[in-house]
């Protein structure tokens, strides 16, 4: 299956309302923003070797034209919308290794039915860009999750505070609901350039970042 089909099937499913029941308006915290709105930048630091090699493949998520510093003003629409993608692609796309699916520790693309945690990132933030979001407002970032282990997820940055899409889970939190360690993302005012979460030097993840037994 291709890739435009993917893309014309997703479309399809937003435009009749394919989401979970409970994604149709702003719950609880969601109504108020969030005394912590984002985690601290600590300046510029170098990307995931992944996403430098598919750059290097002339990838249209690498074609940068500048950036911004707002945030997306999160409405019951928007809301909605963003439950529909992180849901659609979830569930669409089954989790698998690199090693897996290319027979290499890391490679960064967009999946067509199974892929690793960037690979997720990478296909929700081409939707998103599809639906006339901004790029610079979806942000590939890099974490270590509760067991200490690479992982990639999306984050938007909102008013009401930044929010993460993770392939592990349906719910949308804000980041320091996920009990997720913050490393590194790509700059809002320049996607090009990654910045660093973390405080002196970065904690260490392996060269790969994403290796997994259990497919991310």
């Amino acid at each position: 299956m291709k890739i435009n089909t993917v893309l014309g099937t997703i479309l399809t499913s937003l435009v009749l309302g394919f989401a979970p029941a409970h994604s149709a308006a702003l719950k609880g915290n969601f109504e108020k923003p969030t005394a912590a709105p984002a985690a601290t930048v600590y300046g510029s630091t170098l990307p995931p070797a992944g996403y430098v090699a598919f750059c290097g493949r002339g990838e249209d998520e690498c074609k940068f034209t500048g950036g911004t510093n707002e945030r997306v003003a999160l409405t019951n629409a928007n809301w909605a919308e963003i439950n529909k993608v992180n849901h659609y692609v979830n569930t669409k796309i089954r989790p698998a290794t690199d090693q897996e699916l290319y027979g290499m520790a890391d490679y960064w693309t967009y999946p067509v039915d199974a892929g690793d945690c960037e690979d997720f990132v990478l296909l929700k933030k081409r939707y998103f860009e599809q639906l006339g979001y901004n790029p610079d407002q979806l942000l590939i970032t890099v974490v270590l999750d509760e067991n200490g282990d690479g992982h990639a997820v999306m984050t938007i940055p909102t008013d009401k505070g930044d929010l993460v899409l993770d392939n592990r889970r349906q719910d949308i939190l804000r980041w320091n609901e996920t009990g997720y360690i913050f490393l590194k993302r790509q700059s809002q005012a320049a996607s090009n350039i990654w910045v660093s979460l973390q405080k002196g030097p970065s904690q260490t993840v392996s060269s790969n970042l994403f290796v997994s037994t259990k497919g991310n």
